[in-house]
């Protein structure tokens, strides 16, 4: 699933939501049964935020962590697309996983 909010009408930024990654918004879903991978992304050139989420099984919506990014942002996502995984392969890494990764985690 990918979710995008087009941040236009909203007083939140992408500077505003990364501190909000930084803060308190990875963890929760750490634990969320079912997820495989969590990437959250932004545009800056087009002013958008969201997240693309690999699902093992089909969530149930009682056990997520509550959509703080919309609450924040003010509005549900902008877009929502679903959609089946054909094929996945992983290359040659030299990183151990994928968790911990990405500018909201590093050092301000």
């Amino acid at each position: 699933m990918i979710a995008w909010w087009d941040l236009t009408h909203s007083k939140q930024t992408i500077d505003t939501l990364r501190e909000h990654l930084r803060e308190d918004g990875v963890k929760p879903w750490a634990d969320v049964v079912g997820l495989r991978l969590k990437v959250w992304i932004a545009d800056p050139a087009g002013n958008r935020w969201g997240a693309i989420m690999l699902w093992e099984t089909v969530p149930d919506p009682w056990e997520m962590p509550p959509n703080k990014a919309a609450k924040l942002i003010g509005y549900p996502p902008t877009e929502r697309i679903r959609f089946d995984v054909e094929a996945t392969i992983e290359g040659v890494f030299t990183e151990p996983g994928l968790s911990g990764i990405g500018l909201a985690l590093e050092a301000p």
